[in-house]
């Protein structure tokens, strides 16, 4: 591929994940993710969205941080943390392909059942309880956010119950994404591992992109209601899966 077309086509897909992104507060990375593998591949795709995750994170924390639930915050991310140990040995130690089959195939299932019941209930007012399956549910999200900074789909299983108001949920599950992503980066920076001058140059040039994309986002937020993010919310978890599911089947059969 021409080397012009295949950075235009990076600069579109980052811009158009962190654009939902910023109106969701995640999928940046799970939406990403399969395009830019098949355009720079896994080592680099990573720790470029990891980067750029970090940067788009700190920007809605410090716009919207008197928001953030601090009493979820703390749930969400003691399962997580504890998970993400593991997401990075895989990452250096495992291949992929198994692992994204499997995301894929629970993000459609949770994706679609989510838009189901959204659109069939309304905005739910069911809280989840904070019970040991609620809690694996959530170390899963910091195994594989440790692994391809994807975690966000365990995580909303609990998320979208827990704080269905779309700003709290955006800034919380924000906050959340920071707190990982710089554990992530710290863990690569003692290491000297992984943060290669190439991963830099390939972040300086996406970087407008992310901008564009997180404004953008940031701006639409603001004028869509409840229900209509709660199923934006599921549609874009479903539609992730959908296309990372036929990434690895195409690999599989190739």
């Amino acid at each position: 591929m021409n080397e012009i077309i295949r950075f235009a086509l990076v600069g579109f897909i980052i811009f158009t994940a962190h654009m939902l992104e910023g109106i969701t507060g995640f999928g940046c990375t799970v939406i990403a993710l399969p395009f830019l593998t098949l355009l720079l591949g896994i080592r680099m795709t990573v720790p470029v969205l990891c980067i750029l995750g970090v940067l788009m994170a700190a920007f809605i924390v410090a716009r919207s941080w008197r928001s953030i639930q601090w009493k979820e915050f703390f749930f969400i991310a003691l399962c997580a943390t504890v998970g993400l140990p593991a997401g990075i040995v895989i990452f250096e130690k495992m291949s992929a392909s198994g692992l994204c089959l499997l995301l894929a195939c629970f993000m459609i299932v949770v994706g679609i059942h989510g838009t189901i019941k959204t659109w069939k209930a309304g905005k739910s007012t069911e809280k989840p309880k904070k019970n040991f399956w609620m809690a694996l549910v959530l170390f899963c999200g910091g195994v594989i956010h440790g692994a391809f900074g994807t975690g966000g789909p365990f995580v909303v299983i609990y998320a979208s119950k827990a704080l269905p108001e779309k700003s709290l949920f955006r800034v919380t599950l924000s906050l959340l994404w920071l707190t990982l992503n710089v554990t992530r980066l710290a863990d690569w920076t003692i290491r000297g591992t992984t943060l290669t001058p190439a991963v830099g140059k390939c972040t300086l040039y996406v970087l407008p992109f992310m901008i564009a994309g997180t404004l953008l986002g940031d701006y639409l937020h603001h004028k869509v209601n409840d229900m209509t993010f709660r199923l934006c919310v599921y549609s874009v978890l479903a539609a992730a899966g959908f296309v990372m599911l036929g990434n690895n089947l195409m690999k599989l059969l190739a």
